[in-house]
């Protein structure tokens, strides 16, 4: 498909498509779904996600684990709930879901305005 050259989607793509591909590709690692399950309705820090992957015999490294971190938290997938002073160095993360679900609105917000319309027209 894309011989030789990155792919690259073409330029008349539509906008919601963008969006959809960015939360399929935050998606489709395994470990990312582990990351997610282990946070759940909690707030886990970089290190005890870490230590729960590392126990799973992920294979991990720590550069992996950011990898991972970074690609959720782009797609709006997870988010910092807050930052721990540990002292020395860099603060540590603590991580917490931004959301349970994600809703792909298929038709943008025009689309619901029209839905809406619709639904009021037939129960007149």
């Amino acid at each position: 498909m894309c011989k030789n050259k990155p792919c690259t989607p073409p330029k008349d793509i539509h906008p919601r498509w963008l969006k959809l591909r960015e939360l399929v590709r935050a998606l489709r690692f395994p470990t990312r779904w582990v990351i997610i399950e282990f946070i759940d309705d909690g707030v886990r820090s970089t290190t005890e996600i870490y230590e729960h992957l590392k126990g799973r015999s992920e294979g991990l490294t720590k550069q992996g684990l950011y990898y991972h971190l970074s690609g959720l938290k782009k797609a709006g997938i997870i988010e910092v709930a807050e930052y721990i002073e540990d002292g020395g160095g860099a603060p540590e993360k603590i991580w917490k879901l931004k959301t349970r679900q994600i809703v792909f609105d298929l038709l943008g917000d025009s689309g619901k305005h029209a839905i809406a319309k619709k639904r009021k027209g037939r129960m007149a």
